[in-house]
């Protein structure tokens, strides 16, 4: 009788650290971390088709995006779309012979630096030229909004496809990849 009783107690204590480990496991997927995995070839070379990284929901419930981050949205097409921020609230976004000019000012973007060497040999331009008004018939990006391309400019579809992002629309920002093994790390 007394080995019964200590089996049950022993069980029932299992049983609450089981629903716990659960119950606190749930929290953090649906709440602060989520895993993707990357479909396709839009953000080469940053981030390759498979990669699965760790989204962070948190970061924009508190915050906003900022130009350079990686994110990962809704679409109007139901899918999740990962891309880097190019441009923000109250920015003008052009692109002319391949430079990216924010504001007027000209960017930097050392993320495509081994991509633009490949298409350098291939010729032509990564990014074709646009400005944020031919796009979107707007001058400045509005508030709520962000403005995404893929690093692979030429295999992306990106705001200058489906236009501006809701920040409502965000789930989270993302850097890190826990898969492959070999590319595990943070990506910039």
């Amino acid at each position: 009788m007394e080995q019964t009783k200590k089996e049950k107690d022993q069980l029932w204590e299992w049983g609450k650290a089981l629903f716990i480990a659960i119950a606190v496991a749930g929290i953090v997927r649906f709440f602060l971390f989520a895993p993707i995995v990357v479909d396709g070839e839009s953000m080469n070379p940053t981030l390759k088709n498979g990669n699965r990284m760790l989204v962070n929901k948190i970061g924009y419930t508190i915050g906003k995006p900022d130009r350079n981050d990686i994110v990962v949205f809704h679409t109007t097409q139901g899918k999740d779309y990962i891309k880097r921020v190019i441009g923000v609230p109250g920015d003008h976004i052009a692109y002319e012979n391949d430079q990216l000019y924010i504001n007027g000012k000209a960017q930097d973007e050392p993320y495509l630096s081994s991509i633009k060497k490949q298409q350098s040999f291939v010729g032509g331009t990564l990014t074709e030229d646009f400005t944020l008004e031919q796009l979107t018939e707007m001058e400045v990006i509005p508030e709520g909004y962000v403005f995404v391309l893929g690093d692979n400019r030429r295999k992306s579809t990106d705001s200058r496809i489906f236009g501006l992002v809701p920040l409502d629309e965000m789930i989270g920002s993302t850097n890190y990849v826990f898969w492959p093994l070999k590319e595990m790390g943070f990506v910039e």
